[in-house]
């Protein structure tokens, strides 16, 4: 067996354990500073609205070599134009021979006479296309929609399947813990919001769910009637499921971030821009921050709020009772009045030994 395949299984049985709900206070805090670190950025950066959501009209222009010459050239062709309603043109490329260039919402003739300067300034195979704030409006309100049903379903779900509402609570505040990564990374990056953004985050919502509930699924394995036994405590089975499937988080998330990842560089270094880059980023960010959260966030939480219960408090109490009853040492006085005590041998193992008397000194001249 490989040394990745000793060290799952040592884990799954319980030789080798990592105190993920032990030390969730950690784990509570670093998600603090990055919730916060990327909240900040809705405030100081704020978010890149595609043309698809406020409206406008994009030209894609041929041109022989999209590099930084031809973007300044196609930007300032734009603003000699005299089109003020244009505002200030966002050029990018698309490709290695393909411009994107947005303004700001026109009448027919003005994107007629921007694209005419577009031609005059050396490019080839002007398009255009006029697309209204009312359509990026609508696509806003219906992505909301599908977030609040997709909640709303989680929680149902969740309390359906593992009878538990405090496994949906946890895992609501894990996603929201990944939506507001997500948004964050794209503020602070100032890649666009588009439409494949949103399909994107909808699609981690689901992965990231997906890692939780695996997670949920063995812990309500090891705690069942965990009530009646005195062996672990339910913070400790909870604990123990995470460290049993922690090689299959690391393998599935290794596996899906690979992929998307090379999408990603695939996105921003060769097409420049476009929906495979948005998708990509909105991907990979929401993939790791789920498999975060489904480990240090979720599970921790979800152990925490069982231990309000009184009957998990009294549990715990036979559990700690039960271990401090077998860790303290065993003294017994034999008939003579002897005391016997544990004696270490050879590692774990004990084994009684009578305690001497003192022998008596004899006095001076006493034979």
């Amino acid at each position: 067996m490989s040394k990745l395949g000793n060290f799952g299984h040592n884990l799954y049985e319980g030789r080798i354990s990592f105190d993920f709900v032990g030390r969730r206070k950690l784990w509570y805090s670093i998600s603090v500073l990055i919730v916060v670190f990327a909240a900040a950025g809705f405030v100081a950066r704020g978010f890149n609205m595609g043309i698809e959501f406020k409206g406008g009209v994009e030209f894609t222009a041929k041109v022989q070599t999209a590099n930084s010459q031809s973007v300044d050239a196609l930007t300032q062709a734009v603003r000699d134009a005299n089109v003020p309603e244009a505002g200030d043109p966002q050029v990018t490329t698309s490709g290695s021979s393909s411009l994107r260039i947005q303004t700001k919402a026109l009448s027919q003739d003005q994107a007629t006479t921007i694209g005419a300067a577009l031609t005059n300034a050396g490019a080839t195979e002007v398009s255009q296309n006029l697309i209204g704030p009312t359509w990026g409006q609508q696509v806003a309100s219906k992505a909301f929609t599908g977030l609040l049903v997709f909640l709303v379903l989680v929680v149902l779900f969740i309390w359906a399947y593992f009878r538990e509402w405090r496994m949906s609570v946890a895992a609501i505040v894990a996603l929201a813990h990944d939506l507001i990564i997500t948004a964050g990374v794209y503020a602070w990056s100032g890649f666009e919001i588009t439409p494949a953004t949103v399909t994107g985050l909808l699609t981690i919502l689901g992965y990231s769910l997906y890692d939780t509930v695996v997670v949920f699924d063995k812990v309500r394995e090891n705690t069942r009637n965990f009530l009646k036994t005195s062996v672990r405590t339910y913070s400790e089975s909870a604990n123990l499921a995470i460290n049993q499937t922690l090689v299959r988080s690391i393998n599935t998330s290794i596996t899906a971030l690979l992929p998307v990842g090379a999408l990603l560089v695939v996105g921003i270094a060769v097409l420049g821009t476009g929906p495979l880059k948005d998708l990509a980023l909105a991907l990979f960010v929401g993939m790791a921050a789920g498999t975060y959260s489904s480990i240090f966030i979720a599970t921790p939480l979800a152990a925490q709020l069982k231990e309000t219960e009184p009957a998990t408090k009294a549990q715990a109490a036979r559990v700690m009772a039960r271990r401090a009853k077998a860790s303290a040492p065993v003294v017994a006085v034999t008939p003579t009045g002897e005391t016997v005590r544990p004696v270490a041998v050879s590692g774990a193992s004990k084994r009684t030994q009578p305690k001497r008397a003192p022998r008596s000194r004899r006095g001076n001249g006493q034979k």
